[in-house]
């Protein structure tokens, strides 16, 4: 599904606009989203502004055209802090997905203080901000949490500044659980693959425990098949890891390999050399767990969460687990303690006891 994705104004708010050719199915795909609203005097569906929009879209298995997406223009002074906020990062060795939403967050931050120049904006504005933007729009702690963190990374580099960062609080946020499939889903949802770069892809991530960006980063000399390890560079938090190929993947990407013949990356786009791309990735695992028939809901991630469940539930010691994930803080790997069943399931209800 092609959908054309145009940035847009609507009642102050700043929009992103989805057209496309009229088709009940992409309709009722879009309109499952949360968040998405239909314009009677733009003739139109669309949602917020907002990056993780646009993931959800993407999560939903549509195509969105991202040069399509004009920016909002900002005034001259923050075009250029922008800049240079973003170029801080770089040299700070920021990922690149990190850079993008820090970069975004304040691009948001900005437009909706417009009237004030950032060297204006106080403790009391970002409070406002919570409370009219993150509040108002029903958003997760998560992403606003996003936002402070933004805030105060450029707020610590721009002198002169009314607003106090040590001031600046991150909200609560809830415990939610990591959705896990079962490996009778995984292998369902591998199985319903027939193409062999695809089904090397999910497997890969899942016998692995990868995020998407180690496995678009990869590149061929990463996989060590005599030793059976793949070298994990430059992850999250620039850090390395080594993890175990196993026998079966080794075998199917030898396969992929004779096949398509990858120049640099492991796995490339339609043109040799070229990066594959997210938006792909994530319009893979949307096929096939459609034609799984896999219902629950679950995102590319959901794989990698598996993994550490599985590993957990078969008895490895939740150190190796945390070292294979790349977990800085053995806190963050812990948290699939509450997610495994094998020992959940082996408790007796005392409702079995009674004599009803």
């Amino acid at each position: 599904m092609n959908i054309k994705a145009e940035r847009s104004k609507h009642n102050n708010q700043n929009i992103i606009k989805l057209i496309f050719n009229y088709d009940p199915t992409t309709i009722n795909r879009i309109r499952s989203l949360h968040g998405v609203h239909w314009s009677s005097s733009m003739r139109c569906w669309y949602v917020l502004d907002l990056p993780q929009k646009i993931s959800a879209l993407q999560n939903l298995g549509v195509v969105i055209e991202q040069k399509t997406l004009t920016p909002i223009v900002l005034n001259d002074n923050n075009s250029d802090i922008l800049k240079r906020f973003s170029d801080y990062m770089k040299t700070q060795r920021y990922s690149q997905n990190t850079i993008r939403s820090y970069v975004e967050c304040l691009r948001i931050f900005m437009n909706f203080h417009h009237s004030k120049h950032y060297l204006e904006i106080d403790n009391d504005d970002v409070l406002r901000f919570n409370r009219d933007y993150i509040l108002k729009h029903n958003l997760s702690a998560t992403y606003q949490g996003q936002f402070i963190n933004a805030i105060k990374l450029f707020y610590e580099k721009v002198p002169r500044k009314k607003l106090i960062i040590e001031n600046l609080e991150r909200p609560r946020k809830g415990n939610p659980l990591p959705q896990v499939l079962s490996k009778d889903d995984v292998a369902q949802l591998i199985s319903a693959i027939k193409n062999i770069k695809h089904k090397a892809i999910l497997s890969l991530i899942y016998s692995c425990g990868l995020r998407r960006s180690e496995l678009l980063n990869m590149q061929i000399s990463d996989i060590d098949s005599k030793r059976r390890i793949i070298n994990i560079r430059h992850a999250k938090g620039n850090k390395d890891r080594i993890v175990p190929l196993s026998d079966k993947i080794l075998q199917m990407l030898r396969e992929y390999f004779k096949q398509y013949r990858p120049q640099r990356w492991l796995f490339e786009g339609q043109q040799a050399g070229v990066q594959y791309t997210e938006t792909s990735l994530n319009h893979i695992f949307q096929r096939a767990k459609n034609k799984a028939g896999l219902t629950m809901p679950c995102t590319l991630h959901t794989l990698r969460h598996s993994y550490a469940t599985h590993l957990l539930e078969s008895g490895t010691d939740i150190r190796y687990i945390q070292v294979l994930l790349g977990h800085k803080h053995c806190k963050t790997t812990e948290i699939y303690t509450h997610v495994t069943t094998k020992s959940i399931q082996r408790i007796k209800s005392p409702f079995d006891d009674l004599d009803i």
